[in-house]
């Protein structure tokens, strides 16, 4: 059993680069997943320190701004997980509602740079 902590990085639509490298020279264990649904259940079973995900706003849900809310409801039932979110500055807006539901550890906008993410990720 690793005595690493865990990072989960979720990326449903990616387009940038890939930070597993990253996330493992600052010591985690990492699990990547590219579904909300593998991610819903992932929580279900394992508790990580840091997850980093993507906000991806879907204005075609009538009552959510993202598949993010799912997963942040899950997580709002454990302590101490840091959450990082990915985002583009032309959805800030919308972000900033889902922040004043949930505690958002950081959120940086596109593009992303490693010194900013392992800032984020050690804080």
């Amino acid at each position: 059993m690793s005595e690493s902590p865990l990072l989960l990085a979720v990326s449903e639509i990616g387009g940038y680069p890939n930070f597993t490298e990253l996330y493992q020279k600052l010591g985690f264990e990492v699990i990547t997943e590219t579904s909300m649904r593998k991610v819903l259940k992932l929580l279900k079973k394992k508790v990580p320190t840091v997850i980093v995900a993507e906000f991806n706003y879907q204005s075609d849900f009538r009552d959510r701004t993202s598949s993010l809310e799912s997963m942040m409801s899950v997580v709002q039932r454990h302590s101490g997980i840091r959450v990082i979110i990915f985002y583009d500055k032309e959805h800030e807006s919308q972000l900033a509602k889902l922040q004043a539901r949930y505690d958002i550890a950081e959120s940086l906008s596109f593009p992303i740079t490693e010194e900013k993410l392992s800032e984020a990720v050690k804080a």
